[in-house]
C-alpha cells in the first residue's frame, strides 16, 4: 500500500498577534513539509486547488514543480484540481511539465472540488457543473492518449510517464464512482466524517463498473482522510482539535452545518470514525481495518487541516513516515501473501 499527506495549504493565525500568516510563509512551510516526507519513505505528496484566502494554493502544478526541485522520490499529484473550471489542455500541459521536472513524478487528480469559488472567478454557470466536468474530462483522456486535442491540435511537451497517471477524486456521488470505473480509472475516494463502512457500496460500485466495462487489472483504489499524529492519542486531539473546530466551523457557517463539538471529534478519532488522529499505534490499527473493508491501494491523510502549527505537522510526517508506514507496509504484504497461497 501507498501512503502519503496532502495539504491544501490552510493560512492559520500567527499566535502572537492573531493576524494570518502571510501566504509567502506558508508556501515555504509546504515545502519543508515535502522534503521531510520524501526523506522519512512517504510515497505520494499531494497540494489542492482553492481560490479563497484562508488556503495558500489556487496552482497546485506551481508549488509541486517547487517541490519537484527538493525532493527525489515522492510522488507529487494535485489533491484535487477543479477540472470543471480549468482547461483540461493547460491542465495537461502543467502536470506533463512537471512530469518532465520531477523525472515522472506527476500525477493529476481531478474532482469538482469541494467549494464553487473557481465557477465565476473563471466565468463558468454553476448549472453546467455536471456536464462541464464530464466533457473535461473526456477532453483529458483524448489528449493524454493520442497527444492531440478532440480537435487535432497537438499538446506539448509530452510527459515522461506513458501514460501519466489521472485520478478521480470522489466524495459521494455513486455516478463519480461509476465513471471511474467504467473509464478504468483510479478512484481517491474521501472519507471526512461519518461511518468508514458506509463508503464500501461506492467501492464496489467502481469496482464492478471496472469489471463490467473489461478493465483488467481493476484500477487503484485510494482512501483521503483527516488526520494529525502525535506520541498518544490524547496529545493528538489536544493538539489538533482547535485548528479543525476553527476550520469546520468557518466552513460550516457557509453551508448551515452545526458547530463542531469536541466529543465529536473524540468520537471520530475511534477505531470506526473516519479521523485518523491518535498515536502511531492508533494510526497502523485504523489503517489496517480500513483495508480489511476496502482493500485499498492508496492512502493519504491530510494533516494540515486548519493550519496546526508547522512544527506539529513535520512531527506528524515524522511520525506517519518512521513509525506507521514500515508496519502497515508488513502486514499488507502478508495478507496479500497469504491471499495468494489460500488461492493456490
Amino acid at each position: 500500500m501507498e501512503i502519503g499527506v496532502f495539504t491544501f495549504a490552510d493560512v492559520r493565525a500567527d499566535p502572537a498577534t492573531g493576524e494570518p500568516i502571510g501566504a509567502d510563509r506558508r508556501l515555504a512551510e509546504v515545502l519543508e513539509e515535502a522534503e521531510l516526507a520524501d526523506e522519512v519513505g512517504l510515497d505520494v505528496f499531494g497540494v489542492g486547488e482553492h481560490h479563497r484566502p484562508d488556503y495558500a494554493v489556487s496552482t497546485p502544478a506551481v508549488v509541486l514543480a517547487a517541490v519537484a526541485a527538493r525532493t527525489k522520490r515522492i510522488r507529487l499529484t494535485s489533491t484535487v484540481t477543479v477540472l470543471s473550471s480549468d482547461h483540461p489542455v493547460r491542465v495537461f500541459e502543467e502536470f506533463s511539465t512537471l512530469d518532465l521536472l520531477s523525472s515522472g513524478r506527476a500525477e493529476i487528480m481531478v474532482g469538482r472540488g469541494s467549494f464553487l469559488e473557481s465557477f465565476p472567478l473563471f466565468g463558468y454557470d454553476l448549472r453546467d457543473y455536471d456536464r462541464l466536468f464530464e466533457e473535461k474530462l473526456a477532453a483529458l483522456l483524448h489528449i493524454r492518449e493520442t497527444g492531440r486535442t478532440p480537435a487535432g491540435h497537438g499538446v506539448y511537451p509530452r510527459p515522461l510517464q506513458d501514460a501519466l497517471p489521472v485520478w478521480v477524486a470522489v466524495g459521494g456521488t455513486p455516478e463519480s464512482a461509476v465513471r471511474a470505473g467504467m473509464l478504468g480509472l483510479p478512484m481517491a475516494l474521501a472519507i471526512i466524517g461519518g461511518l468508514p463502512e458506509r463508503f464500501a457500496p461506492f467501492v464496489e460500485l467502481h469496482r464492478r463498473a471496472a469489471r463490467e466495462a473489461g478493465h483488467d487489472p481493476l484500477p487503484a483504489l485510494g482512501i483521503n482522510s483527516h488526520g494529525y499524529l502525535a506520541e498518544t492519542r490524547a496529545q493528538a486531539i489536544e493538539e489538533s482539535f482547535p485548528y479543525v473546530a476553527s476550520a469546520m466551523n468557518r466552513i460550516g457557517r457557509e453551508r448551515g452545518w452545526p458547530p463542531l463539538r469536541r466529543s465529536d471529534y473524540e468520537a471520530s478519532a475511534t477505531l470506526r470514525g473516519a479521523n485518523f488522529v491518535g498515536a502511531p499505534e492508533d494510526v497502523v490499527e485504523k489503517i489496517l481495518w480500513q483495508h480489511e473493508l476496502f482493500r485499498h491501494d492508496r492512502f493519504l491523510l491530510q494533516l494540515t487541516v486548519g493550519g496546526p502549527p508547522h512544527e506539529g505537522v513535520l512531527r506528524a510526517i515524522e511520525l506517519l513516515g518512521r513509525e506507521v508506514v514500515p508496519v502497515v507496509r508488513e502486514e499488507v504484504a502478508r495478507r496479500r501473501a497469504d491471499g495468494v497461497r489460500s488461492s493456490a
